[in-house]
């Protein structure tokens, strides 16, 4: 197994076409077929289904293709590094968003970057926060903005801030201004599927009071959660980052959660197995510096919500 094979293969298995990749790499088809299939003779493995559609990911290959990444990344990032000692910040950084930090912060972001190190290039992945940690100890990314629900093996966190989760329902529902925990049983939620961030930290809760949430739907996207409870087809919790962000600026009835006050705490991930380059470093750095600034102002909004 080598380099030239690991970026065939991934080429191939991504554009789903043998003549697509041909492209893109600049080296004809039968060059890049010689590749993947002496890769599968390797291994030992059928990494590609062929047809005359072009190619699909058998298990093997999906296996191997989310390695593959984390092995090229890491690779062009060893040779970054070597060009960083001599003072140019070029290269590639690399940073995994969870969904309600990439609709604020993404933009801030991508402009101090760009602004700081005009050599360099940012690639912004957004994920549920279980598939950034596994991408980091993957080496598929640098670092990542996540919740931290649990320890997680091979990844440092290092906790930014914390958001208060409230019960989201439909404007005029008859909610009192205040619940507790114990009290959501009352209520039919839309929520996210295991092992989202917030099912976790909201299924804990009541675990520890041994009541059975009334979960009536599970929905990932919250902008859809936010769809469906603007419908009322049940009720939902969540920040209310996510209200705010709501492209169509819907109001809905905010019910504070007590009895405990469910919080969920973002941290800055990175991997403690894999190198960081000096760019990953400082790109690191000026995330902590950028994102605080930028939640203490969606939190301004938050209080002009609540008053």
């Amino acid at each position: 197994m080598n380099l030239d094979q690991l970026e065939a293969f991934v080429h191939v298995a991504e554009l789903n076409s043998f003549t697509r990749a041909s492209a893109i790499l600049g080296r004809n088809q039968p060059a890049l077929s010689r590749l993947v299939r002496q890769l599968e003779v390797d291994l030992r493995q059928n990494l590609l289904w062929r047809n005359g559609r072009g190619v699909a990911l058998t298990e093997a290959g999906k296996v191997l293709l989310e390695y593959s990444k984390g092995i090229l990344h890491q690779v062009d990032s060893a040779k970054h590094a070597l060009n960083n000692l001599q003072g140019t910040l070029d290269g590639q950084f690399k940073i995994g968003l969870a969904p309600s930090v990439s609709r604020f912060a993404t933009l801030a972001l991508v402009r101090s970057f760009q602004k700081q190190f005009p050599q360099a290039r940012i690639t912004v992945s957004e994920g549920l926060s279980t598939n950034l940690a596994e991408w980091l100890m993957m080496g598929r990314i640098d670092a990542a903005i996540l919740y931290d629900t649990a320890d997680t093996p091979l990844v440092d966190k290092r906790p930014l801030f914390t958001e208060e989760l409230f019960l989201i329902s439909k404007l005029g529902a008859p909610t009192p201004s205040s619940i507790r925990v114990k009290d959501l049983v009352r209520y039919p939620l839309i929520i996210p599927g295991r092992p989202h961030a917030i099912r976790t930290l909201v299924e804990s809760q009541a675990a520890e009071r041994n009541i059975k949430l009334n979960i009536t739907l599970e929905v990932d996207a919250v902008p859809s959660v936010l769809d469906l409870v603007h419908e009322a087809y049940g009720h939902a919790v969540l920040p209310l980052n996510a209200i705010i962000a709501d492209p169509m600026q819907r109001q809905f009835r905010i019910t504070r959660i007590e009895d405990p006050v469910i919080h969920s705490r973002l941290a800055i991930a990175t991997s403690n197995q894999h190198p960081m380059s000096k760019l990953a470093t400082l790109a690191v750095q000026m995330l902590e510096s950028e994102i605080l600034p930028l939640y203490q102002a969606r939190q301004k909004n938050i209080d002009d919500y609540l008053s």
